[in-house]
């Protein structure tokens, strides 16, 4: 019975050590008797107790690793303190496991010597405009290196560059006179565009006036010429019909009475308005000129 139950116990710890529950996005490595002999893949999986055993136990999901802040020397001579983070991922568990005794402070170094190695190569301006190229600098000379470890290296991100204090003090002085630089070319490209403004809208009303004026001067052209035609036209009617009044019956006589009337209207106006008496020069002509319209008026009287 005794002999029966501790069989039972053994058997039950065999059970025990032969299955073994892998947890998702999890690799154990298995070695029998001090060698590699499998990797174990997510789920339920049988071992040989006593004669394989987990050796290592690698989690792959992508794992972000704290880069050590560090200072680095510029092109230009300057320092700058750099602080990282690197993404990684296992991808191969057996070279994770003996490629390299520790691959995560192998990639931290390897890390930290890539990025001064780049921020060696270009100057301080430039590392602050070029991060994506020194993260992508970064990211080939790891995952080129961390093949061999059965690991690789997804990005890496600058988290901050932190220059000295004076340098810091320098930059933000450039900035401010460049600010003020930006402020006053604005300003002067507003006087600028202010003064072609109105320059351009004095020419427009200037030309909006002289077609005002041209136009208003062709009105008035035409007005005239327009009034001269029409005086024109009356004239040469009134003509017309003072010449067929002449041809009609008495016409003569009226025009002869009416040129006597007159000349002596005339000359009563003239000796009305200057105190200088007008004498013609041949008083028969003026007496003759009277008599003719005297002799018209009493020619045109009805007799009683």
């Amino acid at each position: 019975m005794e002999i029966a139950i501790i069989l039972l116990v053994i058997a039950v710890i065999f059970v025990a050590k032969s299955l073994k529950v892998v947890p998702q996005q999890n690799a154990w490595v298995v070695e029998r008797l001090g060698k590699y002999h499998a990797t174990l893949t997510p789920g339920l999986n049988i071992i040989v107790p006593f004669v394989d055993r987990l050796a290592y136990k690698h989690s792959l999901k992508e794992i972000p690793l704290d880069v050590p802040s560090q200072v680095c020397i510029t092109k230009d001579n300057t320092q700058l303190q750099v602080d990282g983070i690197l993404y990684f991922q296992v991808t191969d568990p057996m070279r994770a496991s003996y490629g390299s005794s520790d691959y995560i402070s192998a990639i931290t170094q390897l890390a930290q010597t890539t990025l001064r190695s780049v921020i060696g190569r270009m100057e301080l301006d430039k590392t602050f405009e070029e991060r994506e190229l020194i993260n992508a600098a970064v990211v080939a000379a790891l995952d080129e290196a961390a093949s061999s470890w059965g690991v690789k290296v997804l990005r890496y991100e600058i988290k901050d560059l932190t220059p000295p204090a004076e340098i810091l003090r320098a930059m933000q002085a450039q900035i401010t006179a460049e600010r003020e630089k930006r402020a006053l070319i604005a300003a002067s490209e507003g006087r600028r565009q202010e003064q072609i403004n109105i320059a351009t809208g004095e020419r427009e009303a200037f030309i909006a006036r002289s077609e005002g004026e041209k136009q208003a001067e062709i009105n008035k052209a035409q007005g005239e010429a327009a009034a001269i035609t029409a005086l024109a036209e009356a004239t040469a009617d009134a003509l017309r019909k003072v010449a067929a009044a002449i041809q009609s019956p008495g016409g003569q006589d009226a025009v002869s009475l009416k040129v006597a009337e007159r000349a002596v209207d005339a000359f009563a106006q003239l000796a009305q308005k200057n105190n200088t008496l007008i004498v013609p020069s041949n008083m028969s002509d003026l007496s003759g000129l009277i008599g003719t319209a005297m002799t018209l008026v009493q020619r045109g009287t009805p007799k009683a």
